[in-house]
């Protein structure tokens, strides 16, 4: 079986007409500049804990940037009580735990910290997420992920209809099932399913690659299977290692890509069209 290292060492899972550029790792002390301005120094060895049970949304957002200002960099959420929009927007380093559940949106347009959720999600966690970790202890709604650029996204039980819709980069893993149209418009990284996945997996995506466990119910326009490699293999085990799943699960998986019929439909005759939807 051909290593890990071998063949998947400095890939880059690029989109036709992507634009790089730059390269941190060939930044190399520069790169350490790559902050955002206004971000905070903190320290991963002091804890602090928020109870959020009296607390708005927004309160809760507040005191969070107020204890990451103050160096702190593990903080607790608890009682989180389902509410909508909360840890979002945390551009910074950050040690994040939500001792419970929450409600829609919650930690959107984050870039950086590692998030812990003890319970379930609504619609849209982790939408345009850009780097670091956030992982689900149970089930999440729809539209899971929905244009992740980066990191790894885990929901260790069901998700709901279209999980990484609009996929740009990054990793999504589902312990269970995921709903409908799951990939959809997928443009970049890599959606793992280990249990079952719902009608038109990977609809009109134009690249990235998804995995599937289970029974599929349909594909999506341009969604069509390809072969597994032993890299393929290597990569799923190691991945799921990491966040302590099943690690045998990744021998008996199913690859499907984008068959690249989307890739030049403005150009196409309208009786191409027809064939290609």
């Amino acid at each position: 079986m051909a290593k890990l290292s071998d063949n998947f060492a400095g890939e880059r899972l690029g989109g036709r007409g992507q634009q790089v550029f730059f390269d941190a790792a060939d930044l190399g002390d520069a790169g350490a500049a790559l902050t955002y301005p206004g971000a905070f120094a903190v320290d991963f060895n002091r804890h602090a804990e928020v109870d959020a049970a009296a607390m708005d949304a927004r309160a809760v957002n507040i005191r969070i940037r107020e204890l990451m200002a103050d160096g702190v960099g593990a903080i607790t959420v608890a009682n989180p009580g389902a509410k909508h929009s909360l840890g979002v927007g945390i551009l910074n380093r950050l040690n994040l735990a939500f001792a419970g559940s929450l409600g829609y949106f919650g930690c959107g347009l984050n870039d950086g910290p590692n998030v812990t959720v003890s319970g379930r999600v609504g619609w849209s966690f982790a939408e345009n997420m850009m780097a670091g970790t956030a992982v689900v202890e149970k089930n999440a709604g729809s539209t899971f992920g929905a244009a992740l650029r980066g990191g790894d996204l885990v929901c260790k039980g069901d998700a709901g209809g279209r999980t990484g819709i609009d996929m740009k980069g990054g990793t999504i893993i589902i312990g269970g099932r995921t709903g409908a149209f799951s990939g959809f418009m997928m443009q970049r990284g890599r959606l793992v399913v280990l249990g079952d996945a719902g009608k038109n997996l990977g609809d009109s995506m134009y690249d990235g690659v998804i995995y599937v466990g289970g029974k599929v119910a349909g594909l999506g326009v341009d969604c069509v299977a390809t072969d597994m490699t032993d890299a393929d293999v290597e990569w799923l085990a190691r991945k799921l290692a990491i966040y302590n799943m099943d690690t045998a699960a990744a021998a008996n998986m199913q690859k499907f890509t984008s068959g690249k019929q989307l890739w030049n439909y403005d150009n196409l005759e309208p009786a191409e069209k027809k064939l290609v939807l």
